[in-house]
C-alpha cells in the first residue's frame, strides 16, 4: 500500500523524534556510568544522591562532582563538536571520507597549541592568559591555516575542486604538522613542555577542570545553532556545486564562511582535548543510517551521538587498563582506522559510502 507524502513526513518525523530520544536517554546513561565507573568504583545510588544534593559530604562527593563531571562534561562537548564538523566538512568537500583529523585541522590546531605552549614564555605570557585565550587562538589559527592549505592542495589545475586529492592532500599536511609538532617535542628545554605536547598529540580529557569548561561549551552552543539554519545550503553543495550554484547560492563564499567557523570550532576544542581522530569520521556516517542525509534532522543526532560516543569511549579509556588512563585519542583511532579502510573499500568497490 502507497503512503502519502504527508504521511511519509509525519513518518520520518517520528522517527528523527524517536532517535533523539534514545540519544538523549543514552547519554544520560553514559553520563552516569562515566560518574560511576573509574580507577575508584562509585555506587550509582550514591552518584544520585551526589547530583540531586542530597549525599553527605564524602571522598565520593569530590570524585565525582570535582575530578569525573568535569571531564565528562568536556568528553560531551568535545565529542558533540567533532561529530558536527565532520558532519559539515563532508557536506562542504562532497567526501564521505573528510574528518577533522583526516583533513589535517586537528594536527593544525595541535600544531597551534603546541607553539603557544612552548613559545607562551619567550612572550611573558602568564599561565591563566596562556590557557584561556592564547592556547585557542593559536589553535584556531593552526586549523584554518592547514584546512585552507589542504583545500588549496585538492583543487585542480583548471580551479575545479578535486575531491579525490582531498584525502592525499589531507594525509600529506597531517604528516608535516604531527613532524612540526615532533620537532618542537624534541628541541623543548623543558620537561613540562614535553608533558604537554604529548598531550596535545595523544588527545586525552584528563585535565578537565570546572574552570576551562565555559569557553568549549559556549562555542559548541554558538556554533551547532549558526550550523543549524545552513541546513538547506549544505544539502544543496551535498547534491552538487552546479546544482546549488543554479539555486542562487554562492558556493564559493558559503564556503570559505563555514570553514573559517568549522575551523574555529575544531581550534577551540582541540585547544582542550588535543587532537581526538575519527569521531567527526564514524559518527556522520552511523547517524545518516538512522535519520537519512537531510543536514537540519541529522546535525542535533549527530551532536548527541557523538557526545555519547566519546563519553563512552573516555570511559573505557579509564577503566580498561585501570589504573592506568589510556588517551581517549588512542581508543578513537583503534576503533576509526578499521572504520576508515572499510569505508575506502566500499568506495573502491563502487558501493556508495
Amino acid at each position: 500500500m502507497r503512503t502519502s507524502p504527508k504521511g511519509d513526513r509525519r513518518g520520518a518525523a517520528g522517527r528523527r523524534l524517536a532517535v533523539l530520544t534514545v540519544l538523549t536517554v543514552a547519554l544520560g546513561a553514559a553520563t552516569l556510568a562515566g560518574l560511576a565507573f573509574g580507577s575508584v568504583r562509585v555506587p550509582t545510588a550514591q552518584v544520585v544522591e551526589i547530583l540531586t544534593g542530597r549525599a553527605d559530604p564524602s571522598p565520593f562527593r569530590t570524585i565525582v562532582l570535582d575530578v569525573r563531571l568535569p571531564r565528562v562534561i568536556l568528553g560531551a562537548t568535545v565529542g558533540a563538536g567533532l561529530a558536527v564538523i565532520g558532519t559539515v566538512l563532508q557536506a562542504l568537500v562532497r567526501n564521505p571520507l573528510a574528518d577533522p583529523f583526516l583533513l589535517g585541522v586537528s594536527s593544525g590546531a595541535s600544531v597551534g597549541a603546541v607553539c603557544a605552549i612552548v613559545l607562551g614564555s619567550v612572550f611573558g605570557l602568564g599561565a591563566a592568559l596562556s590557557t584561556t585565550v592564547t592556547i585557542p587562538a593559536a589553535s584556531f589559527a593552526g586549523a584554518l591555516i592547514s584546512l585552507v592549505l589542504v583545500y588549496a592542495l585538492a583543487r585542480g589545475g583548471s580551479g575545479g575542486f578535486a575531491t579525490g586529492r582531498l584525502i592525499l592532500a589531507g594525509v600529506a599536511v597531517s604528516y608535516i604538522l604531527t613532524a612540526l609538532t615532533s620537532l618542537i617535542l624534541v628541541t623543548a628545554d623543558s620537561a613540562d613542555h614535553l608533558k604537554e605536547v604529548l598531550y596535545w598529540t595523544l588527545g586525552g580529557l584528563g585535565s578537565a577542570r570546572w574552570d576551562m569548561l565555559a569557553l568549549p561549551c559556549v562555542t559548541l552552543v554558538i556554533g551547532t545553532a549558526l550550523l543549524m539554519p545552513m541546513a538547506r545550503p549544505l544539502d544543496l553543495l551535498l547534491a552538487g556545486e552546479e546544482g546549488a550554484t543554479v539555486l542562487g547560492l554562492d558556493a564559493a563564499r558559503f564556503r570559505a564562511g563555514v570553514f573559517v567557523l568549522a575551523s574555529l570550532l575544531t581550534g577551540v576544542l582541540v585547544a582542550y582535548s588535543g587532537a581526538i581522530g575519527f569521531v567527526g569520521l564514524m559518527v556522520p556516517h552511523a547517524a545518516r543510517m538512522l535519520v537519512g542525509a537531510a543536514h537540519r534532522a541529522l546535525l542535533p543526532v549527530v551532536a548527541l551521538m557523538g557526545a555519547v560516543f566519546l563519553v563512552a569511549a573516555d570511559l573505557a579509556a579509564r577503566t580498561v587498563a585501570a589504573p592506568q588512563d589510556i588517551p581517549v585519542g588512542v581508543l578513537t583511532a583503534l576503533t576509526g582506522g578499521p572504520f576508515f579502510l572499510w569505508l575506502l573499500r566500499r568506495r573502491n568497490e563502487g558501493v556508495p559510502a
